[in-house]
């Protein structure tokens, strides 16, 4: 095992959440530095895919009519609406080919903020022999503290990789409290 994945081992998994153009600067509901997430996701993909261990994306995949739209009476504005180029990856995303795809939230009538709401995601881990997640990706308030919060609920054990995430902060603080937060509940964070 090279320097870049010795850290690495059997029953790892990468989960990188929702790094959606809607979620990038200039998107639909964008996330401040939300781009900044890119390379360091990369360098993380390079070393999951090096090790040969399971990588995840997973994408909101919403209808035109979703209920978190504020259209609906949602709290959001509408956002990675299925087939439009605001759902489509980050330009720049280094996705394998193999990399497995959990779509979300792609009813009208459900919403969901975490990977593991409804999509089989745990299964799918399970029976890959995952059981530690390395998580980044968007938004460290939201989805990313709601994957990582069903995780720890799941059983998994979580490293949260601080150089791959980015906060909305709706209220100045928010991601550093969801930071907290996971790291309360039993998350392990990695800078880098």
């Amino acid at each position: 095992m090279n320097a870049s994945t010795r850290d690495l081992r059997a029953g790892d998994a990468l989960v990188a959440v929702d790094v959606q153009v809607d979620f990038l600067p200039g998107g639909a509901l964008p996330v401040p530095a939300g781009d900044e997430v890119v390379p360091a996701l990369n360098r993380h993909l390079a070393r999951f895919l090096a090790a040969g261990l399971p990588i995840v994306l997973t994408r909101d995949w919403h209808p035109a009519a979703h209920v978190s739209f504020r259209a609906q009476g949602g709290p959001w504005p509408p956002h990675c609406v299925q087939g439009t180029p605001g759902a489509a990856f980050a330009p720049g995303l280094a996705v394998p080919a193999g990399a497995h795809l959990v779509s979300k939230a792609s009813t009208v009538e459900l919403d969901a903020y975490s990977a593991f709401g409804g999509t089989g995601l745990d299964a799918w881990l399970e029976a890959r022999g995952a059981h530690r997640l390395f998580v980044g990706g968007l938004a460290t308030d939201y989805c990313v503290r709601e994957t990582v919060r069903d995780a720890l609920r799941l059983g998994f054990a979580v490293v949260l990789l601080l150089d791959a995430v980015r906060a909305v902060d709706v209220a100045p603080g928010d991601g550093e409290r969801a930071v907290a937060e996971m790291l309360g509940l039993g998350a392990e964070a990695r800078a880098g």
